[in-house]
């Protein structure tokens, strides 16, 4: 991994953007240690910046009326241009339409990888009620970029599965520039996916985990399972 700029973009809140960024940046700051540098675009949780193991920073883009001004994301894609790290950004529900057109008006993207830049696009399909629009969301992004995209299913979100959505004709349609697909398993509630919830809640990465005593052996070790599997999937995707 090298010189590659990732964007999680989904319109859909509440269903693992920052879960998925976190794993992400852990597997890159694993394979190249050092060479990861976030950014964190949710204007409501910033949940990405409060992993405290991770180099993340926020990205404020909200005015004092709460609406979203655009042009104050140039100082994070003129960074972005800039570095020679590993960049993962992540987005929230409500800068996804503003950070996607502004994207798209500047035409930064054919701008990072004229650069040199690998850049790929991150969206996740969530699970039960949320199915309807994430997949909505990732039609909209493939018809939209050309960029390489990374589908993640997150079968943890809505306490559903994502059903054989890269067999349906949403995903034959717009499958060209799809690079690799993260399933996220929904394990059993009771063990691991508590396990989940408790290390999502306390912003850790694995490596803390490993060290930390609110884990006891056991659930150290179904988390270091989670975190494996995908770290293992992410290391088969066409990068």
């Amino acid at each position: 991994m090298k010189n590659s700029v990732h964007f999680n973009l989904q319109g859909k809140g509440g269903i693992g953007k920052t879960f998925a960024s976190a794993l992400l940046a852990q597997w890159i700051e694993e394979i190249a240690p050092g060479t990861m540098d976030g950014y964190d675009a949710d204007q409501e949780n910033a949940s990405f910046y409060s992993y405290k193991g991770l180099s993340v920073k926020p990205v404020d883009v909200m005015r004092k009326d709460r609406t979203i001004d655009r042009k104050l994301f140039d100082r994070m894609l003129l960074e972005i241009f800039e570095s020679k790290q590993n960049i993962v950004v992540d987005t929230g529900a409500n800068t996804f339409s503003p950070l996607m057109s502004y994207l798209m008006e500047s035409d930064f993207l054919s701008m990072l990888i004229n650069s040199g830049k690998n850049v790929y696009v991150h969206t996740i399909i969530g699970g039960g009620d949320n199915l309807r629009d994430t997949t909505a969301g990732f039609i909209s992004l493939a018809r939209q970029t050309s960029c390489p995209m990374v589908l993640w299913l997150n079968e943890n979100a809505a306490w559903g599965d994502t059903g054989n959505f890269v067999e349906s004709e949403a995903f034959a349609k717009h499958a060209g520039n799809v690079k690799g697909v993260i399933l996220l398993h929904g394990r059993t509630s009771d063990t691991f996916g508590d396990d989940v919830r408790r290390m999502n809640k306390e912003r850790l990465t694995l490596k803390e985990i490993m060290q930390s005593p609110k884990f006891n052996l056991l659930e150290r070790s179904r988390l270091n399972t989670v975190v494996r599997d995908v770290f293992n999937k992410l290391e088969r995707v066409e990068w």
